[in-house]
């Protein structure tokens, strides 16, 4: 049992210790992203639809990097600064997902995150 590190560049790299997936047991555990540009790590500038779009667009590329797509994750925790944004976040992840076989998901409010963004989600995927 053996764990595997998942990481690429199309997605932001980390900026602690941590690493952007860890792959274990046919499990693929996401770490959160936030609407980091991966190419420059700057964030987003925008509505919080794009930034959610580019927080999409993020953990697409780590499930990309380890062979997997959104048919694939099971579980997803969002992290919203503002709960007002609910509505609009939870359109453009849903964009995402088959209704009928969407995760299971928590959607909470936190005080702040990383760099003050107003989003940021976290995924486990099966294989």
């Amino acid at each position: 049992m053996k764990k595997k590190i998942i990481t690429t560049l199309n997605a932001p790299a980390p900026v602690g210790p941590y690493n952007q997936a860890v792959f274990i047991n046919n499990t693929l555990y996401l770490s959160g992203q936030i609407p980091l540009i991966p190419e420059t790590m700057e964030l987003v500038e925008g509505d919080i639809k794009k930034e959610t779009q580019r927080v999409m667009q993020n953990l697409e590329a780590v499930l990309d990097a380890a062979e997997m797509n959104f048919e694939n994750v099971v579980k997803t925790s969002i992290f919203l600064s503002d709960m007002d944004n609910f509505g609009k976040v939870n359109e453009i992840y849903a964009s995402y997902f088959d209704k009928a076989t969407a995760p299971a998901r928590e959607t909470v409010a936190v005080k702040t995150l990383p760099k003050s963004v107003r989003v940021e989600i976290s995924m486990i995927a099966v294989k």
